[in-house]
């Protein structure tokens, strides 16, 4: 199984000029970017469940794809084929990170314990190819929302002993990944929400959801995992209203149950496109909210109106995104995990690597012109001034709670002037940033 890319070589750089579809054009990892090398700024990662699960099925066609390791029996081989299969494209490819759930690397077993058992073997047997590799573990997860027992939901399920299996699940992919050098654990409620209100009790379900979510942090500190909990915002799919609608929704969650200073948020770029909002406009809300921790990156398909997943490809959106994420200082813990799949008429082995050589490209390119917009930095200049009067000894009296409401009244009397509004500039704000593309 570990030959399924033997035609294929190592993924090399070889410049803008390469004609070479299997190399890539932008990323260099080792070149610089504002002191520090492309690859530890970009930290990016591979997910495991479209790579290497997913086969091509959709709601009207099966599998399309039909990988030898998904046409095998016995579920534990196949299993352990996968990961040979995985670790043989992490090499390739030249990712520094992988990210996967519970499920993708260890099936489901016919009872409790022997799920568990299963996951405790193939976490065996992933410490042994990052030894082998040098690959590391960006965050791991549980799947907490294929298996027919988590229809109502997990943590928010109406039924207590499906919360307890839910726990199961997340205690022991917490000890997987600290097991594994985790840097991350990512929760996704994919389920945590509703179909219907005229069967849920709303204040119930996210009391149950905080609850959950307070055990996850205390496990964390028991255990002395010193990676960051992250929550993934989405609006909706498969519920009909998630809980973990967006960041800015999140964040009021976090704020509720006490939460704030302990868990960030993974933004996903098509879950933000989903609710509304930009990508751009959800990382620098979890940047101005202090909860901005890592993000998925991919996109949608604005014809579909669902989650795609397709690999990024928009140069201008994606620098914008890292310009922000940069001008915020980065990456801690975090990194740009690709949860991206290609096509199910994408049927090749090189496809894969071709979607992914594709993604890092295009977020090599966005972030030099990312650079570029700091190191020049008219746009903040134009940001600064903008907001210039709030530097002003009155404007920081009002931020500062010095004056109130009658005083801020009693100074305009007192000034007896009326102020005149300013352009906002937003054309010349968007020639200044395709200047740079």
């Amino acid at each position: 199984m570990s030959s399924y890319f033997a035609d294929i070589a190592p993924i090399a750089y070889e410049g803008p000029q390469s004609a070479n579809p299997l190399a890539f054009k932008w990323y260099d990892k080792d070149r610089l970017v504002l002191g520090k090398r492309m690859q530890d700024h970009l930290r990016f990662a591979v997910c495991y469940w479209h790579s290497f699960c997913w086969n091509g099925s959709d709601p009207f066609g099966g599998d399309s794809f039909q990988r030898p390791w998904q046409l095998m029996a016995d579920p534990m081989a196949a299993a352990k084929a996968k990961a040979d299969v995985a670790f043989e494209f992490f090499a390739k490819l030249g990712a520094p990170y992988y990210c996967f759930h519970d499920r993708d690397v260890a099936p489901e077993g016919a009872t409790p314990r022997e799920s568990v058992n299963h996951l405790h073997e193939m976490v065996d047997v992933l410490a042994a190819k990052q030894q082998a590799t040098g690959m590391k573990l960006l965050w791991g997860t549980a799947n907490l929302f294929s298996h027919r027992r988590f229809m109502s939901g997990a943590a928010t399920n109406p039924n207590p002993e499906i919360f307890a299996l839910a726990a199961l699940q997340v205690k022991e992919a917490m000890d997987a990944t600290l097991k594994l050098g985790g840097e991350n654990y990512v929760l996704w409620g994919g389920r945590e929400g509703y179909e219907t209100l005229l069967n849920t009790r709303m204040g119930q379900e996210l009391d149950q959801m905080g609850r959950f979510l307070n055990m996850v942090v205390d496990y964390k500190h028991k255990i002395g995992f010193k990676g960051t909990i992250l929550i993934e915002p989405k609006p909706r799919e498969p519920s009909k209203h998630q809980y973990d609608f967006d960041t800015a929704t999140v964040y009021g969650f976090l704020c509720r149950y006490g939460l704030d200073k302990e868990i960030k948020v993974n933004i996903e770029a098509n879950h933000a496109t989903l609710s509304g909002h930009s990508f751009e406009h959800e990382i620098a809300t979890a940047l101005d909210l202090g909860i901005f921790g890592s993000i998925d990156m991919n996109r949608g398909d604005m014809q579909c109106g669902w989650d795609t997943d397709q690999f990024p490809n928009n140069i201008p959106e994606t620098a914008l995104a890292l310009y922000l994420i940069l001008k915020g200082g980065g990456f801690t813990t975090g990194g740009l995990n690709f949860d991206s799949k290609v096509r199910r008429q994408s049927i090749d082995p090189e496809d894969m690597f071709h979607g992914h050589i594709g993604g890092m490209d295009v977020s090599a390119r966005a972030l030099l012109i990312a650079e570029k917009m700091l190191q020049d930095d008219q746009l903040g200049q134009l940001v600064e001034q903008r907001y210039a009067g709030w530097a002003t000894p009155f404007g920081q009296d009002i931020l500062a709670g010095k004056m109130g409401l009658d005083a801020v009244a009693a100074h305009v009397v007192a000034r007896n002037t009326d102020t005149r509004p300013v352009s906002g500039r937003q054309e010349r704000l968007e020639n200044l940033v395709n200047s740079y593309i």
